[in-house]
Protein backbone atom coordinates (compact mmCIF):
# COMPACT_ATOMS: atom_id res chain seq x y z
CA UNK A 1 0.00 0.00 0.00
CA UNK A 2 1.24 3.42 -1.10
CA UNK A 3 2.22 5.47 2.14
CA UNK A 4 1.58 8.75 2.47
CA UNK A 5 2.61 11.24 5.32
CA UNK A 6 0.85 14.36 6.92
CA UNK A 7 3.00 17.93 6.70
CA UNK A 8 0.69 20.35 8.43
CA UNK A 9 -2.63 18.76 7.21
CA UNK A 10 -1.14 17.86 3.91
CA UNK A 11 -0.21 14.70 2.89
CA UNK A 12 3.05 14.20 0.90
CA UNK A 13 3.25 10.49 -0.77
CA UNK A 14 6.55 8.89 0.59
CA UNK A 15 7.57 6.65 -2.37
CA UNK A 16 10.68 5.87 -1.34
CA UNK A 17 9.08 3.56 1.34
CA UNK A 18 7.13 1.55 -1.27
CA UNK A 19 9.14 -1.56 -2.19
CA UNK A 20 6.69 -2.25 -5.65
CA UNK A 21 8.59 -2.41 -8.73
CA UNK A 22 7.05 -0.88 -11.84
CA UNK A 23 9.03 -0.86 -15.61
CA UNK A 24 8.82 2.03 -17.47
CA UNK A 25 9.66 3.32 -20.84
CA UNK A 26 11.08 7.03 -22.18
CA UNK A 27 9.87 6.80 -25.68
CA UNK A 28 11.56 9.78 -27.79
CA UNK A 29 11.25 9.95 -31.31
CA UNK A 30 14.77 8.73 -31.85
CA UNK A 31 15.25 6.11 -28.81
CA UNK A 32 13.15 3.64 -26.67
CA UNK A 33 14.36 3.59 -23.38
CA UNK A 34 13.20 0.81 -20.78
CA UNK A 35 13.74 0.48 -17.04
CA UNK A 36 12.36 -0.33 -13.99
CA UNK A 37 11.79 1.73 -10.85
CA UNK A 38 11.22 0.40 -6.96
CA UNK A 39 10.82 3.24 -4.10
CA UNK A 40 11.41 5.99 -6.73
CA UNK A 41 14.83 4.91 -7.71
CA UNK A 42 16.13 3.78 -11.01
CA UNK A 43 17.22 -0.51 -10.22
CA UNK A 44 18.39 -1.91 -13.85
CA UNK A 45 20.47 -0.95 -16.03
CA UNK A 46 18.27 0.86 -18.79
CA UNK A 47 18.20 -0.99 -21.66
CA UNK A 48 18.01 1.28 -25.57
CA UNK A 49 16.59 0.43 -28.79
CA UNK A 50 16.48 2.79 -31.72
CA UNK A 51 12.93 4.12 -32.22
CA UNK A 52 13.64 3.50 -36.20
CA UNK A 53 11.59 0.87 -37.56
CA UNK A 54 9.89 -0.31 -41.19
CA UNK A 55 6.49 -1.36 -39.72
CA UNK A 56 4.19 -1.15 -37.08
CA UNK A 57 4.76 -4.49 -36.43
CA UNK A 58 8.25 -4.14 -35.96
CA UNK A 59 8.04 -1.42 -33.21
CA UNK A 60 5.83 -2.79 -31.42
CA UNK A 61 7.71 -5.97 -31.41
CA UNK A 62 11.12 -3.76 -30.08
CA UNK A 63 8.35 -3.20 -27.30
CA UNK A 64 7.51 -5.91 -26.19
CA UNK A 65 11.63 -6.96 -26.49
CA UNK A 66 12.61 -3.72 -24.41
CA UNK A 67 10.31 -4.67 -21.56
CA UNK A 68 10.77 -8.36 -21.52
CA UNK A 69 14.55 -7.79 -20.99
CA UNK A 70 14.06 -5.27 -17.93
CA UNK A 71 11.71 -7.86 -16.40
CA UNK A 72 14.68 -10.64 -16.93
CA UNK A 73 16.85 -8.81 -15.03
CA UNK A 74 14.60 -8.19 -11.89
CA UNK A 75 14.32 -10.31 -8.91
CA UNK A 76 10.40 -10.05 -8.68
CA UNK A 77 7.65 -9.47 -10.72
CA UNK A 78 6.55 -6.32 -11.05
CA UNK A 79 3.46 -4.91 -10.18
CA UNK A 80 2.65 -2.88 -13.15
CA UNK A 81 4.52 -0.90 -16.46
CA UNK A 82 3.91 2.80 -16.65
CA UNK A 83 5.28 5.16 -18.91
CA UNK A 84 4.93 8.45 -20.89
CA UNK A 85 3.91 8.08 -24.82
CA UNK A 86 3.03 10.87 -27.70
CA UNK A 87 -0.36 12.05 -28.09
CA UNK A 88 -2.71 12.49 -29.60
CA UNK A 89 -3.90 9.51 -27.56
CA UNK A 90 -6.92 8.01 -25.39
CA UNK A 91 -4.30 7.47 -22.29
CA UNK A 92 -7.20 5.69 -19.77
CA UNK A 93 -7.78 2.90 -22.89
CA UNK A 94 -3.45 3.15 -23.68
CA UNK A 95 -4.93 3.60 -27.49
CA UNK A 96 -2.75 5.66 -29.19
CA UNK A 97 -3.26 7.93 -31.79
CA UNK A 98 -1.70 9.54 -35.23
CA UNK A 99 1.57 10.99 -33.59
CA UNK A 100 3.88 13.16 -35.80
CA UNK A 101 7.44 12.11 -34.08
CA UNK A 102 6.43 8.31 -34.71
CA UNK A 103 4.38 8.22 -37.72
CA UNK A 104 4.14 4.31 -37.49
CA UNK A 105 1.34 5.13 -34.99
CA UNK A 106 -1.89 5.40 -37.30
CA UNK A 107 -5.49 5.27 -37.01
CA UNK A 108 -5.61 4.06 -33.17
CA UNK A 109 -2.69 1.37 -31.62
CA UNK A 110 -4.02 0.00 -28.68
CA UNK A 111 -0.41 -0.69 -27.31
CA UNK A 112 -1.45 -0.78 -23.18
CA UNK A 113 -4.23 -3.84 -24.40
CA UNK A 114 -1.18 -5.29 -25.81
CA UNK A 115 1.25 -5.10 -23.30
CA UNK A 116 -1.37 -5.98 -20.44
CA UNK A 117 -1.98 -9.24 -22.80
CA UNK A 118 1.66 -9.98 -23.04
CA UNK A 119 2.57 -8.91 -19.55
CA UNK A 120 -0.63 -9.83 -17.48
CA UNK A 121 -0.17 -6.93 -15.58
CA UNK A 122 -1.89 -3.48 -15.44
CA UNK A 123 0.01 -0.45 -18.30
CA UNK A 124 -0.66 2.80 -17.71
CA UNK A 125 0.34 5.48 -20.13
CA UNK A 126 0.19 9.45 -20.11
CA UNK A 127 1.73 12.42 -21.46
CA UNK A 128 5.04 13.43 -20.28
CA UNK A 129 3.87 16.78 -19.60
CA UNK A 130 1.29 15.37 -16.98
CA UNK A 131 3.78 12.82 -15.56
CA UNK A 132 6.45 15.73 -15.27
CA UNK A 133 3.74 17.90 -13.19
CA UNK A 134 3.09 14.38 -10.81
CA UNK A 135 6.37 13.59 -10.00
CA UNK A 136 7.24 17.80 -9.02
CA UNK A 137 4.11 17.55 -7.14
CA UNK A 138 5.12 14.63 -5.05
CA UNK A 139 8.93 14.64 -5.18
CA UNK A 140 10.29 17.59 -5.95
CA UNK A 141 8.98 21.10 -6.71
CA UNK A 142 5.87 21.37 -4.53
CA UNK A 143 6.99 19.60 -1.54
CA UNK A 144 10.08 21.48 -1.24
CA UNK A 145 8.26 25.00 -1.53
CA UNK A 146 5.72 23.31 1.11
CA UNK A 147 8.99 22.70 3.23
CA UNK A 148 10.00 26.42 3.30
CA UNK A 149 7.33 27.83 4.29
CA UNK A 150 7.17 25.26 7.29
CA UNK A 151 10.67 26.14 7.90
CA UNK A 152 9.56 30.11 8.29
CA UNK A 153 6.80 29.41 10.29
CA UNK A 154 4.21 30.25 7.85
CA UNK A 155 1.19 27.71 7.86
CA UNK A 156 0.30 28.75 3.78
CA UNK A 157 0.40 25.66 2.30
CA UNK A 158 0.13 24.87 -1.50
CA UNK A 159 -2.03 21.30 -2.96
CA UNK A 160 -2.23 22.35 -6.89
CA UNK A 161 0.54 22.55 -9.03
CA UNK A 162 1.17 23.55 -12.92
CA UNK A 163 3.83 21.89 -14.51
CA UNK A 164 5.41 23.37 -17.92
CA UNK A 165 7.57 22.20 -20.26
CA UNK A 166 9.58 23.71 -22.51
CA UNK A 167 11.25 22.06 -25.23
CA UNK A 168 10.64 20.47 -28.81
CA UNK A 169 6.91 21.96 -28.11
CA UNK A 170 5.38 23.40 -24.90
CA UNK A 171 3.62 21.04 -22.37
CA UNK A 172 1.59 20.90 -19.62
CA UNK A 173 0.17 19.21 -16.66
CA UNK A 174 -2.25 19.58 -13.30
CA UNK A 175 -1.82 18.46 -9.93
CA UNK A 176 -4.40 19.12 -7.48
CA UNK A 177 -4.43 17.57 -3.88
CA UNK A 178 -2.06 14.52 -5.37
CA UNK A 179 -4.20 13.53 -7.98
CA UNK A 180 -3.32 13.82 -11.54
CA UNK A 181 -5.96 15.80 -13.73
CA UNK A 182 -7.15 13.97 -16.19
CA UNK A 183 -9.76 15.06 -18.77
CA UNK A 184 -12.62 13.98 -20.80
CA UNK A 185 -10.34 13.61 -23.87
CA UNK A 186 -6.65 12.89 -22.75
CA UNK A 187 -6.68 16.80 -23.93
CA UNK A 188 -5.90 18.20 -20.42
CA UNK A 189 -3.73 20.93 -19.99
CA UNK A 190 -2.66 21.29 -23.60
CA UNK A 191 -1.41 24.80 -23.37
CA UNK A 192 0.48 24.67 -26.23
CA UNK A 193 -2.92 25.54 -28.05
CA UNK A 194 -3.30 28.50 -26.52
CA UNK A 195 -3.43 31.97 -28.72
CA UNK A 196 0.37 33.35 -29.19
CA UNK A 197 0.47 36.74 -27.91
CA UNK A 198 3.71 37.46 -29.74
CA UNK A 199 1.79 36.43 -33.22
CA UNK A 200 -1.66 36.01 -32.26
CA UNK A 201 -2.36 33.87 -35.57
CA UNK A 202 -0.24 31.25 -34.69
CA UNK A 203 -0.46 29.06 -31.78
CA UNK A 204 1.95 29.37 -28.58
CA UNK A 205 4.55 26.89 -29.23
CA UNK A 206 5.40 28.38 -32.33
CA UNK A 207 6.91 30.92 -29.81
CA UNK A 208 7.45 28.64 -27.08
CA UNK A 209 9.79 26.11 -28.31
CA UNK A 210 12.88 25.23 -29.32
CA UNK A 211 12.04 26.22 -33.23
CA UNK A 212 10.32 29.23 -31.96
CA UNK A 213 13.47 30.50 -30.31
CA UNK A 214 15.70 29.55 -33.49
CA UNK A 215 12.98 30.96 -36.17
CA UNK A 216 13.35 34.28 -33.99
CA UNK A 217 17.27 34.30 -33.59
CA UNK A 218 17.48 33.68 -37.98
CA UNK A 219 14.54 36.30 -38.29
CA UNK A 220 16.40 39.10 -36.67
CA UNK A 221 20.11 38.44 -37.09
CA UNK A 222 19.11 37.86 -40.96
CA UNK A 223 20.98 34.64 -41.29
CA UNK A 224 18.99 30.87 -42.69
CA UNK A 225 17.52 28.97 -40.45
CA UNK A 226 19.40 25.73 -41.70
CA UNK A 227 22.78 27.59 -40.02
CA UNK A 228 21.21 28.89 -36.92
CA UNK A 229 22.55 28.16 -33.93
CA UNK A 230 21.17 25.64 -31.14
CA UNK A 231 19.06 27.60 -28.55
CA UNK A 232 21.72 26.94 -25.83
CA UNK A 233 23.94 28.42 -28.19
CA UNK A 234 21.73 31.58 -28.53
CA UNK A 235 21.03 31.78 -24.56
CA UNK A 236 24.99 31.65 -24.37
CA UNK A 237 25.03 34.42 -27.04
CA UNK A 238 22.31 36.45 -25.14
CA UNK A 239 24.30 35.99 -21.93
CA UNK A 240 27.92 37.64 -23.93
CA UNK A 241 29.78 33.99 -23.11
CA UNK A 242 30.21 33.39 -26.77
CA UNK A 243 30.35 35.63 -29.87
CA UNK A 244 26.90 36.22 -31.90
CA UNK A 245 24.31 38.61 -32.63
CA UNK A 246 23.37 39.28 -28.70
CA UNK A 247 20.28 41.68 -29.71
CA UNK A 248 18.94 38.99 -31.70
CA UNK A 249 19.46 36.35 -29.23
CA UNK A 250 18.26 38.49 -26.24
CA UNK A 251 15.39 39.56 -28.36
CA UNK A 252 14.57 35.66 -29.05
CA UNK A 253 14.05 34.85 -25.34
CA UNK A 254 12.13 38.06 -24.52
CA UNK A 255 9.50 37.14 -26.89
CA UNK A 256 9.49 33.57 -25.55
CA UNK A 257 9.25 35.29 -22.06
CA UNK A 258 6.47 37.23 -23.19
CA UNK A 259 4.60 34.46 -25.07
CA UNK A 260 5.09 31.46 -22.25
CA UNK A 261 4.35 33.95 -19.60
CA UNK A 262 0.81 35.20 -21.00
CA UNK A 263 0.10 31.62 -21.38
CA UNK A 264 0.74 30.75 -18.03
CA UNK A 265 -1.35 33.78 -16.78
CA UNK A 266 -4.21 32.28 -19.01
CA UNK A 267 -3.71 28.18 -17.05
CA UNK A 268 -3.42 29.84 -13.51
CA UNK A 269 -6.07 31.98 -13.60
CA UNK A 270 -8.11 28.63 -13.73
CA UNK A 271 -5.67 26.75 -11.85
CA UNK A 272 -4.48 29.26 -8.84
CA UNK A 273 -1.43 27.34 -7.90
CA UNK A 274 2.19 27.07 -7.92
CA UNK A 275 3.88 26.75 -11.57
CA UNK A 276 7.21 24.78 -12.27
CA UNK A 277 8.92 24.48 -15.61
CA UNK A 278 11.22 21.90 -16.96
CA UNK A 279 12.46 20.83 -20.21
CA UNK A 280 15.44 21.44 -22.12
CA UNK A 281 14.55 25.29 -22.59
CA UNK A 282 13.90 25.75 -18.98
CA UNK A 283 18.04 26.00 -18.20
CA UNK A 284 17.84 29.34 -20.01
CA UNK A 285 15.88 30.59 -17.18
CA UNK A 286 18.64 32.88 -15.59
CA UNK A 287 17.63 35.09 -19.01
CA UNK A 288 13.60 34.80 -19.44
CA UNK A 289 12.42 33.83 -15.80
CA UNK A 290 12.10 37.29 -14.32
CA UNK A 291 10.58 38.60 -17.63
CA UNK A 292 8.38 35.82 -17.67
CA UNK A 293 6.93 36.54 -14.42
CA UNK A 294 6.58 40.24 -15.13
CA UNK A 295 4.45 39.55 -18.24
CA UNK A 296 2.03 37.42 -15.79
CA UNK A 297 1.91 40.37 -13.25
CA UNK A 298 1.11 42.18 -16.52
CA UNK A 299 -1.71 45.02 -15.57
CA UNK A 300 -5.13 45.10 -17.89
CA UNK A 301 -6.25 48.81 -18.92
CA UNK A 302 -9.66 49.72 -18.05
CA UNK A 303 -12.15 51.41 -19.75
CA UNK A 304 -12.19 54.21 -17.33
CA UNK A 305 -8.47 55.00 -17.15
CA UNK A 306 -7.58 52.89 -14.12
CA UNK A 307 -5.44 49.90 -14.56
CA UNK A 308 -6.35 45.59 -13.08
CA UNK A 309 -3.84 43.33 -12.67
CA UNK A 310 -3.36 40.24 -14.92
CA UNK A 311 -4.35 38.13 -12.34
CA UNK A 312 -6.23 37.80 -8.80
CA UNK A 313 -2.83 36.75 -7.36
CA UNK A 314 0.56 38.06 -7.43
CA UNK A 315 3.39 36.12 -9.15
CA UNK A 316 6.53 35.71 -7.54
CA UNK A 317 10.20 34.16 -9.10
CA UNK A 318 11.10 31.79 -6.57
CA UNK A 319 14.82 31.76 -8.34
CA UNK A 320 15.44 34.97 -7.19
CA UNK A 321 16.51 34.91 -3.43
CA UNK A 322 14.90 38.72 -2.42
CA UNK A 323 11.40 37.49 -4.00
CA UNK A 324 11.70 34.11 -2.65
CA UNK A 325 12.08 35.48 1.11
CA UNK A 326 8.78 38.06 0.55
CA UNK A 327 6.76 34.68 -1.27
CA UNK A 328 7.70 32.48 2.51
CA UNK A 329 7.26 35.83 4.63
CA UNK A 330 3.68 36.84 3.09
CA UNK A 331 1.72 39.31 5.17
CA UNK A 332 0.52 37.33 8.23
CA UNK A 333 -1.16 39.19 11.16
CA UNK A 334 -3.90 38.19 13.67
CA UNK A 335 -7.04 39.66 13.25
CA UNK A 336 -10.15 39.68 15.82
CA UNK A 337 -13.02 37.22 15.80
CA UNK A 338 -15.97 39.65 16.08
CA UNK A 339 -18.12 39.42 19.27
CA UNK A 340 -15.28 37.06 20.54
CA UNK A 341 -11.92 37.20 22.32
CA UNK A 342 -10.34 34.98 20.12
CA UNK A 343 -7.97 35.79 17.47
CA UNK A 344 -6.81 34.34 14.29
CA UNK A 345 -3.89 34.26 11.81
CA UNK A 346 -4.58 35.77 8.23
CA UNK A 347 -2.36 36.24 5.94
CA UNK A 348 -3.97 38.64 2.95
CA UNK A 349 -1.19 38.23 0.39
CA UNK A 350 -2.49 36.03 -2.08
CA UNK A 351 0.21 35.19 -4.42
CA UNK A 352 1.67 31.80 -6.23
CA UNK A 353 5.03 31.47 -7.60
CA UNK A 354 7.23 30.27 -10.63
CA UNK A 355 10.37 28.02 -10.38
CA UNK A 356 12.13 25.75 -11.86
CA UNK A 357 12.30 21.76 -11.53
CA UNK A 358 13.97 20.40 -8.66
CA UNK A 359 13.89 16.82 -10.06
CA UNK A 360 14.89 17.38 -13.58
CA UNK A 361 12.63 16.54 -16.12
CA UNK A 362 13.52 13.15 -17.01
CA UNK A 363 13.38 12.07 -13.52
CA UNK A 364 10.14 13.78 -12.68
CA UNK A 365 8.35 11.92 -15.10
CA UNK A 366 10.06 8.68 -14.22
CA UNK A 367 8.84 9.30 -10.76
CA UNK A 368 5.50 10.79 -11.92
CA UNK A 369 5.11 7.40 -13.51
CA UNK A 370 6.02 5.26 -10.85
CA UNK A 371 3.70 6.96 -8.68
CA UNK A 372 0.72 7.26 -10.47
CA UNK A 373 0.57 3.51 -11.38
CA UNK A 374 1.30 2.44 -7.69
CA UNK A 375 -1.58 5.16 -6.51
CA UNK A 376 -4.25 3.77 -9.32
CA UNK A 377 -3.43 0.03 -8.52
CA UNK A 378 -4.34 1.27 -4.91
CA UNK A 379 -7.66 3.17 -5.43
CA UNK A 380 -8.48 -0.48 -6.73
Amino acid sequence: MLHWKIIENIEVMKISEDKRIVMTLDAGGTNFVFSAMQSGNEIVEPIVFPAEATDLTEILEKIIEGFTAVKQQLGETPVAISFAFPGPAEYPLGIIGNLANLPLFRGGVALGPMLEEKFGIPVFINNDGDLFTYGEAIAGFLPHINSLLEKEGNPKRYQNLFGATFGTGFGGGIVSHHELFTGDNSAQAEINRMRNKVHPFYSVEETVSIRGIKKSYARDANIDEVICPTPQSIYEIAMGEVDGNKDAAVKAYEKFAVAAGDALANAVTLVDGLVVLGGGLSGAWPLFLQKLVREMNHKFELPSGGRLTRLEVEVFNLENEKSLKRFLRGNIREIQVPFSEKKIKYDPLKRIGVGISKLGTSKATAIGAYAFALNEIDKK
